[in-house]
């Protein structure tokens, strides 16, 4: 899971496997699997990060890459 931050500053967290597409429009909006949009305070390339951190931490990445 992925922490994130909504508009009116609740913190709450996403399971990132469920993120079907990240949109910029002005805010970043997560669009999960099941087609429900979240829009989070956070800038994408942070999203990014904290995915890429949570699936090094989950070992979802072969031979370490």
């Amino acid at each position: 899971m992925i922490k994130v931050t909504r508009l009116d500053g609740v913190e709450y967290y996403v399971n990132p496997h469920q993120i079907e597409a990240i949109e910029i429009n002005p805010d970043t909006t997560l669009v999960m699997l099941s087609n429900k949009h979240l829009i989070i305070l956070e800038e994408v390339q942070e999203v990014l990060e904290r995915i890429e951190t949570y699936r090094r931490r989950i070992n979802a990445f072969k031979d370490g890459d």
